[in-house]
């Protein structure tokens, strides 16, 4: 089976993450799409991230009754931070049987060399690019391994949806309604 592999930190995850990964299984080759939540992102701080559980469950919460998505936590058992190059290995070893691609924004793209293992990421994995404005992909680094996708962005991020919430405000069609009650429910994002 081909799956796309979305990593992410997903603090919180939004619709702007589901509309890509609802894009990518209508658009391109791939029959399923992990949500890899990511516990500790090395180019990230930890300061505002949620519980690592916590963020797998709003992402299960999120993506209920879809059976061509999944939330797993693949990272959570391996070393921290979290290398995608470490966290590929495992996965080729664990699940032969799998094809995994790497699906990334053209911002993550532009900065994939800087990433441990980078050009081995590019040159031995599948990477499927959604276009972000700004980010324009460099024609010059596309090989038949990668894949660059115009896909229908919001322009919102889990950095507005946290600050948001701090602030009291809502942040209902920003993010799924199970996601909403769950944050509600837990006070999560409160300062």
């Amino acid at each position: 089976m081909k799956i796309g592999l979305y990593f992410g930190s997903f603090n919180p995850i939004h619709n702007g993450h589901l509309i890509i990964a609802q894009h990518f299984l209508e658009e391109t080759d791939l029959e399923r799409i992990w949500f890899v939540v990511s516990p500790q992102n090395p180019f990230k701080q930890n300061h505002s991230l949620l519980n690592e559980y916590h963020r797998l469950f709003l992402v299960q919460k999120a993506i209920e009754g879809e059976s061509n998505m999944k939330a797993v936590d693949i990272e959570f058992g391996l070393p921290k931070p979290s290398y995608t190059i470490d966290t590929m290995t495992y996965l080729e070893e664990k699940y032969p049987e799998h094809q995994f691609c790497i699906i990334m924004g053209s911002d993550s793209f532009q900065n994939l060399e800087k990433w441990k293992s980078g050009s081995l990421i590019m040159s031995r994995y599948p990477i499927y690019i959604y276009v972000r404005s700004g980010f324009e992909v460099d024609q010059k680094k596309i090989t038949e391994n990668i894949l660059v996708l115009k896909a229908p962005l919001l322009d919102i991020s889990a950095s507005l949806i946290r600050k948001k919430i701090g602030e009291g405000k809502s942040v209902r069609f920003l993010i799924p309604d199970s996601v909403n009650e769950e944050i509600i429910k837990a006070g999560y994002y409160k300062n």
